[in-house]
Formats: structure tokens, sequence, C-alpha cells
């Protein structure tokens, strides 16, 4: 009798020693996955290249398009008129932008005068740096692009002209002899208008530049805001508190039958 009570107790001592061991592990798990959970979070929360992609894009003059099923896509530009930045320019505006969204900035700690001062030299800086290179930034029209322009123009002068002869009654010119009139204007002085033209269309490319630069500034003044007094890092250190606590939960045990329930029986 005595040993088949020691063989007992031996068993019972063994099945919690096994449960002890289940425990730990369990634990161990939990306290790895929220580690991979804690880290994904922190990621994804310093991650900026979401905003990044998005300037990128508008830099090469994209616009977001429906697709087939209705979901919105970085489309190419359909016009050489939307791109207003050369690869040069982009590249400077993009490696810029890049020193400043960045997890550096997200995690550290600047009071709001600061933000305003680093905001204004940030700005100053950007557009200084891009007028400074102004031929090379700016993505201007080959020459193709401005004969094309002029014929267009041509085109629509000599429409307009034989509209104005036919409401005279003059009916004996033809649209070939009015546009060769005009072509005759100005082939002495074609290097001339192709300039002219080259410049007009870069005016109209300089408009969307004060746009763009406000794109960028509300960017990385957004994530500079992030940063304002250290909230971010009380933002990830507050979770990172609250999912160890959740973490040190003890395990309960489970409850068994045997020598212990035996011994209440």
């Amino acid at each position: 009798m005595d040993e088949i009570l020691l063989q007992q107790i031996q068993n019972e001592i063994d099945n919690a020693r096994l449960n002890g061991d289940r425990a730990n592990l369990n634990k161990q798990q939990l306290d790895t996955f929220l580690d991979k959970e804690e880290k994904n979070m922190v990621d994804s929360q310093l991650d900026l290249s979401d905003q990044i992609t998005r300037i990128d894009y508008l830099l090469k003059g994209y616009s977001l398009q429906p697709d087939k099923d209705g979901n919105l896509i970085w489309t190419a530009p359909i016009s050489e008129d939307m791109k207003v930045f050369s690869d040069y320019g982009i590249q400077l505006i993009m490696n810029t932008i890049c020193f400043y969204l960045n997890k550096n900035t997200l995690l550290s700690n600047y009071k709001e005068e600061e933000i305003k001062q680093k905001m204004l030299e940030f700005t100053k800086e950007l557009i200084w740096a891009v007028f400074m290179n102004y031929d090379k930034v700016f993505k201007y029209p080959c020459v193709l692009d401005c004969i094309e322009m002029i014929k267009a123009r041509l085109a629509k002068q000599t429409a307009i002209s034989k509209y104005a002869y036919e409401l005279q009654g003059r009916y004996d010119i033809t649209e070939e002899q009015i546009y060769a009139q005009k072509i005759s204007v100005i082939e002495d002085k074609i290097e001339l208008e192709i300039e002219k033209v080259k410049q007009s269309l870069i005016k109209e490319k300089l408009k969307r530049f004060p746009l763009l630069v406000r794109v960028i500034q509300d960017t990385v003044h957004s994530t500079y805001q992030r940063a304002l007094n250290g909230q971010e890092r009380a933002s990830i250190r507050t979770h990172m508190s609250v999912s160890e606590t959740k973490g040190n939960v003890p395990i309960q045990m489970p409850k068994q039958g045997g020598f212990f329930g035996w011994g209440k029986k």
C-alpha cells in the first residue's frame, strides 16, 4: 500500500513539473509574440515611406486615377506640361526631403519655437537651392515640342485670317496662301520664336511650383509636429508599457486531479 501511495505522489510531482514547464513555455511564446507585435507597431508608426512616395509621384507629375475596379492608382502624366521638374530636379528635392522625413526627426524632442525656426530655414533653403540650379532643376521643353507649338499657333492664325477674308467677301485666297504668308513673317527669326515658346512653356510650369513647395512644406511640418515635446517617443513608450503589463499577467495553472485532488477527497 505504501509503494502504491509513493508511486501516486511521484506521478503527481512529475505532472506538476510538466505543467510548470508548459506554463513557462507558454509565457515565453507570449512574450516573444508581444515583442514582435511591439516591433511591428513601432516600425509601422515610424514608417514615412507613404509620404515620401506620394511626394515623389507628385514631383514627377503623376496623378491619382481610378482603375477598372475603382481603386485609385498613381498614373503617369499624359502631357509633358505636367512634368515640372527634370530628373536632376526631382532627385535634388527628394534627397533634401529624406534628410527630414525619417525616424530621427520623429523621435526627437522639439519645442514649438524650434519647429517654426526649422521650417522657416527649410523652406528658404529649398527655394534657394531650386532657383540657384534653375536651368537644371526645371524640365525645359525640347525643340520639337516648341516647333509643334508654333505649328499649332500658325494654324490657328491661318483659320482666323481666312474667316476674316470671307467676311470681306474674298474667297479667292486659300488657306495655303495664308499659311505661307504667316511663315514668311517668322522664317528669318525662327530661333527667336522657338525661344519665346520655350519661355512661355516654362512660365506655365512655374505656376505649379508654389503649390508643390506648399505640399512639401506641410509634409515636413507634420513630421516635426509629431516630435513636438517628444510626444512620438512618449506614445511609443506608453504602448510598450501597456504591452508589457499584458504580457506579465500570471498564467493560471490548470486544475488537476490526482494526488492533490485525491488528498482532498
